[in-house]
């Protein structure tokens, strides 16, 4: 599949360029870089171009709410890789995927799309086609954390995993912030705990966990955050009592000013209420985000190994949360394009990936991985 074409739904945005660089670095596949601007593909494609021999980067107008659009951009594709926040598209691009008889793998934050992809997963299998879901930084690593904890023990009873994101400079504002603002309409919280999935008790904050970010970060109380690919780990490893994803705060004015503003905001005004909500995000990231800066993910397990009393934990960490995002979805498609990790049907990338393997391949390309 070397000489594959993979097209970039967004392909000019920050999550969409550090994507086309790593793939370019790492395969010899030809890139299309797309999305509503064709000046700004086409200027971002001359860049790459430039830059790396072959003229392997091309430029397509594609408008993720026209069916149509999708379909004609997608011709000649062999794969697609939504880096967009066209989460409102979803049903559109991956029914034009599947028309068009092409791979896709999205690394949108908003759970929202999940549902509409599972209803369409029949279609997917009967097409033979293999579409991921839930890739990148977080989702996408937490589960991968989880099962490589589970190589390094005999079983495993707790296995939790925390992020904390306090990237220098704050977040840039990027319809990206929107999608993560429009999470906290619907905010919800799981914990399994003695054996059973059940709301997290955020009034009290008894379900949070204390996690050691090692230095210069040091312990830090984390909130529960429900993701997803969390859900299935119970079931891939029995032994488990205890699992969860948890989050740190990001600084005193966004956890206790601007999180209670913007849960009412949103409640009130559950529409207009996002992109100024958004804009004041980044604002007070960037205003009170203090040192030390870093974007981290932890996992900690515990359990026995050979009979005796062990633990086990991992940590991955970038200073830019768009390069932590980017990495483990190029490390994945390593794994996808020697068919290693391409299977027929709906799948999470933290459920598919060979984790030994991810986390070799992402320190390789930058990211510091502790174990």
């Amino acid at each position: 599949m070397g000489s594959s074409t993979f097209l970039i739904l967004g392909g000019y945005g920050f999550a969409g360029l550090n994507l086309a660089e790593l793939l370019l670095q790492e395969t010899d596949l030809r890139l299309i870089l797309a999305g509503r601007s064709a000046e700004k593909a086409n200027e971002a494609a001359a860049r790459f171009n430039e830059r790396f021999p072959g003229e392997r980067v091309g430029a397509r107008r594609c408008d993720a709410a026209d069916a149509t659009s999708l379909r004609q951009a997608f011709q000649g594709v062999d794969f697609v890789l939504v880096a967009s926040s066209t989460v409102a598209y979803t049903r559109e691009v991956a029914a034009a995927a599947l028309a068009t008889g092409i791979d896709y793998l999205d690394i949108q934050f908003s759970s929202r799309r999940l549902p509409l992809l599972r209803a369409m997963a029949p279609d997917i299998e009967k097409a033979g086609l293999c579409f991921v879901t839930e890739a990148g930084f977080h989702p996408g690593l937490p589960a991968v954390l989880v099962r490589y904890l589970a190589t390094q023990l005999s079983h495993m009873e707790r296995a939790v995993v925390a992020g904390l994101l306090n990237q220098e400079g704050g977040f840039p504002y990027t319809s990206s912030v929107d999608e993560l603002v429009q999470e906290f309409k619907d905010y919800r919280a799981e914990v399994f705990v003695n054996g059973t999935w059940r709301p997290a008790d955020l009034t009290t904050m008894r379900d949070n966990v204390t996690i050691d970010f090692g230095p210069p970060f040091g312990r830090r109380s984390c909130a529960p955050m429900s993701l997803y690919e969390m859900y299935d780990l119970p079931r891939m490893f029995p032994s488990l009592v205890q699992t969860g994803f948890y989050v740190a705060g990001f600084n005193w004015f966004t956890d206790w000013v601007l999180f209670p503003v913007m849960m009412l905001a949103l409640h009130i005004w559950p529409e207009r209420a996002v992109k100024p909500m958004g804009r004041l995000l980044c604002w007070a990231t960037k205003t009170f985000g203090s040192p030390p800066y870093g974007v981290i993910v932890k996992a900690e397990a515990s359990g026995d190994k050979n009979g005796a009393p062990a633990t086990a934990s991992v940590i991955v960490s970038h200073t830019d949360g768009y390069k932590l995002t980017a990495v483990p979805v190029v490390a994945y498609l390593l794994q996808y394009l020697d068919g290693s990790a391409r299977k027929v049907g709906l799948h999470m990338m933290g459920h598919l990936a060979d984790p030994v393997r991810l986390l070799r391949d992402m320190e390789r390309m930058g990211i510091r991985v502790q174990t």
